[in-house]
This record gives C-alpha cells, structure tokens and sequence, in this order.
C-alpha cells in the first residue's frame, strides 16, 4: 500500500510514500531523507488508485514529495516525473515535483 498526505496550503503539498518506509530515515554523504510519520502519513490506497489520485491533483497547482519504488513507479505511470527525476539516497528513490 502507499500512503497519501494531502496536505491544504496556498500550493497544495502531497506527500506520498510506500507505506513500509514512513518512519524511517535515509542518509548517503550530505544527502538526507527523514520519512516522518508526522508528514507523509495519510490514508493507505493501492497503486492503480494512486495513479489517478496524481493525475488529479496534477491539475491543480500543487507540490509532490514522493519517496519509494512503488510511490514512484506510479508518479512515473502517471507522466509526471521521468526516469531522470528520480534520485536514490541509500538505494531508496525520491523525487519532488513542482507543477
């Protein structure tokens, strides 16, 4: 499952993260992720349901910070973010998206 955190601003901020990672926190040289549970945990959808809640909010005027295979996978299916977008820190890929 992978967790989505719609988070209500002026710019609307989702963070979503495959479920197991959300607590956890990756470090490689200067690079750093901290998966807090205070940000990235929201409700739990399968991926198919995912993809089309990123397509949505791609529509609006909103910020993604996506953190996992999974998570990723689906901002890759859903075509916004490209293979060259994603980063790994300690094998663990993120990308942040600013539409």
């Amino acid at each position: 499952m992978i967790s989505v955190n719609l988070i209500r601003s002026c710019r609307d901020v989702i963070a979503i993260c495959d479920s197991e990672l959300i607590g956890k926190y990756f470090e490689d040289g200067n690079f750093q992720i901290d998966v807090k549970e205070s940000f990235y945990r929201g409700e739990e959808y399968p991926e198919d349901e995912v993809k089309e809640i990123i397509r949505k909010m791609s529509y609006e005027d909103a910020t993604f910070n996506i953190v996992g295979e999974k998570s990723c996978g689906c901002a890759l299916n859903a075509g916004i973010i490209s293979q060259d977008g994603i980063k790994k820190i300690q094998g663990v890929p993120f990308a942040l998206v600013l539409l």
